[in-house]
């Protein structure tokens, strides 16, 4: 993600926090941060939250997101915090709030992740 900026600031077990730069060219016509632009930082934030409670035989894919824009934004800098909310058997949950510089809620993400299980891989 780095040609969008989007950079990590934290991550930890069933947590993560990204931060992404609003840039002139990420506004859409009306002169505010296009909206896939803002879910695509939180699907990264979210996915690297859930990574941390993997096994070494375990991978994720996304199969459902859903956004709510709570604010427009049109500079600064959007900070996503996301947790881990349920893992479970064969699908993991997770939540995102972004927020601007100003401390202003502008997204809440929540996603459901499938759970890929393969086979352990064996040492050389």
């Amino acid at each position: 993600m780095d040609f969008i900026g989007v950079e990590p600031i934290a991550i930890k077990a069933g947590y993560a926090r990204f931060r992404m730069p609003v840039r002139p060219e990420y506004l859409q016509g009306a002169g505010k941060m296009q909206g896939g632009l803002i879910v695509a930082l939180a699907d990264e934030a979210i996915a690297h939250a859930m990574v941390t409670t993997l096994t070494a035989h375990e991978g994720l894919t996304t199969i459902e997101l859903k956004s709510n824009f709570l604010a427009a934004v049109n500079s600064g800098e959007l900070i996503a915090t996301a947790r881990v909310f349920k893992k479970g058997r064969s699908l993991v949950i997770g939540d995102c709030l972004i927020t601007d510089d100003k401390e202003r809620n502008i997204c809440r993400v929540s996603a459901t992740f499938l759970l890929l299980k393969g086979k352990e891989k064996k040492g050389t």
